[in-house]
């Protein structure tokens, strides 16, 4: 009876796994093989990319030993908090602002989305172009017009963060803005009608239609924003190195010191998995309060 259970499983999706099947070896050779490949990497003395040696974890106690982990560490904190200053909440207005917005819709849309089609290392380099601290700097030209001296901007450590996150912010926010846009376009018209009739000015509609039905998409893009952040990487590596005096490094730019830079790639190992460990914990915790919140 159980053999023949088995059996009609079996016919019946045979063709469905037949079909995924290339999509999963390849999945497993591409991601599943490297990932298993660089934590065994990160228990043994490496040459180059070679073990040598079974070291356990001493390449994770070196880690945590260095202060400029230490330093990308709360750097990453760091670009996180900014994040949400000036990344998260400016495409939640931009969307709400469209939303309102009658005429020329697909012009502003399109402008919006406009720096998404860029390539991320010209939007870097570009914008590394503005921030030219000399008095021949784009930002610091146009602030002389105005009798303002030239501002160290990337220079000075307090500020390489924030600026680099405003460059970020510029590349994505418009997708991240249509996004939601496009959820508050699919919420029934009838809420905002009825809500016009009963006298609910602007500020209300938003309030008690708007952002309750955008609620579960924010909690959602909050999430994947902060992961996204955790492994910024190119950016402070073309706009500061990572300085002033390591001011900006981030964690994934320690990964590409350790293993490209000083030669470690066990080292560089050991990192990618606490990196991988710590989006981990934030997913699961992402998704236990996601859990909560649906069951109240």
């Amino acid at each position: 009876m159980i053999a023949s259970k088995q059996k009609e499983f079996l016919q019946k999706n045979i063709g469905g796994w037949l079909i995924i099947l290339p999509s999963l070896l390849l999945f497993g050779f591409f991601v599943w093989g490297p990932l298993l490949a660089n934590v065994s990497l990160s228990f043994f003395h490496s040459v180059g990319y070679s073990r040598e040696e079974f070291v356990g974890f001493d390449n994770y106690r070196e880690v945590f030993n260095d202060p400029v982990f230490v330093k990308a560490f709360f750097n990453t904190l760091k670009y996180t908090f900014w994040s949400i200053v000036i990344g998260f909440f400016i495409p939640i207005l931009l969307a709400l602002v469209l939303s309102e917005v009658v005429h020329a819709k697909g012009f502003f849309r399109a402008s919006l989305f406009f720096p998404n089609i860029l390539p991320g290392l010209a939007v870097v380099i570009l914008w590394t172009f503005l921030f030219d601290p000399s008095e021949g700097g784009v930002f610091n030209a146009l602030l002389s017009n105005f009798g303002i001296g030239p501002k160290p901007w990337l220079n000075d450590p307090g500020q390489a963060i924030p600026l680099i996150v405003l460059t970020l912010t510029w590349k994505g926010a418009g997708a991240t803005t249509l996004i939601y846009l496009a959820s508050i376009q699919s919420i029934d018209n009838t809420y905002y009608e009825a809500s016009r009739i009963e006298g609910a000015s602007l500020w209300q509609r938003i309030r008690h239609i708007t952002l309750p039905h955008l609620y579960p998409l924010i909690r959602m893009l909050f999430i994947l924003q902060v992961i996204n952040v955790f492994q910024v990487f190119y950016e402070p590596l073309v706009m500061t190195g990572g300085g002033p005096d390591n001011a900006s490094v981030s964690l994934l730019q320690l990964i590409y010191r350790y293993a490209f830079i000083q030669g470690n790639a066990a080292k560089a190992a050991a990192l990618g998995v606490i990196v991988a460990m710590m989006l981990l914990i934030l997913t699961f915790g992402y998704l236990k309060l996601s859990k909560r919140a649906d069951n109240t």
